[in-house]
């Protein structure tokens, strides 16, 4: 099985189809694994409709409930998660990848941004999580899993990056917009109008629109595929 090793987290990989490569995050929040991409809560499966022309790469996230796994500690939180993403990168070395990524997926990709903007070919975001209004408080939880969830989900926005950060992104992006609670419309539209050089879907889902995003993210990825010679 296609896994690695390193600073003491054991990652889990998969690789589909050719060609220029695109790295993806599963939904599902903290429960972000490879097999999500199947499920019906994800309209679009890169590992299935991107392989034809790409190499798609999906992984199991640490602590998913997958195969990969990570110790925590009170000091954990997006930047943990990002470290992963490159050592994957730098395992299979890629220098520079399209991403894609749904749900918690979107806020992989904005730390990403943060920090490795070179790594980054271009961006889908497909209903990317984010918070209107004040923290809900959670249930009692043991000391360094309640401190690494404060740390993922304390700060407003899009969690990972505030919209001053947001500013500054300079790569393509593509945001298909959300639309529950979790997900939500307001936070999708404010960030690709935020985003200098960025496209926006604002139905995506089902029927249809779904039909459309599906040719609409394809040819984004097209467009923004380096040509190979």
């Amino acid at each position: 099985m296609p896994s690695f090793e390193h600073h003491g987290a054991r990652i889990y990989y998969e690789e589909f189809g050719h060609g220029f490569p695109i790295l993806t995050f599963a939904p599902a929040g903290l429960q972000s694994t490879i097999t999500v991409w199947s499920e019906p809560s994800a309209p679009i499966n890169p590992t299935t409709e991107f392989a034809d022309k790409f190499r798609v790469i999906a992984m199991d996230q640490r602590n998913a409930g997958g195969q990969s796994r990570a110790p925590i500690t009170a000091q954990d939180g997006w930047d943990a998660y990002t470290t992963d993403h490159i050592a994957l990168l730098d395992r299979l070395r890629i220098d520079r990848c399209h991403l894609y990524g749904q749900c918690i997926g979107g806020s992989f990709i904005m730390n990403m941004l943060k920090h490795h903007p070179e790594r980054v070919q271009s961006a889908v975001l497909a209903q990317p999580i984010g918070r209107v209004g004040p923290m809900v408080p959670g249930r009692p939880a043991p000391q360094a899993l309640d401190a690494f969830c404060r740390n993922l989900y304390a700060p407003g926005f899009v969690y990972c990056v505030d919209r001053e950060f947001a500013k500054t992104v300079r790569t393509p992006c593509l945001v298909l917009a959300g639309n529950d609670e979790a997900h939500p419309y307001p936070i999708s539209e404010e960030l690709s109008k935020l985003v200098p050089n960025c496209e926006f879907v604002p139905e995506w889902k089902t029927g249809a629109a779904l039909t459309a995003a599906k040719t609409r993210v394809k040819e984004f990825l097209a467009k923004h595929t380096p040509a190979q010679g």
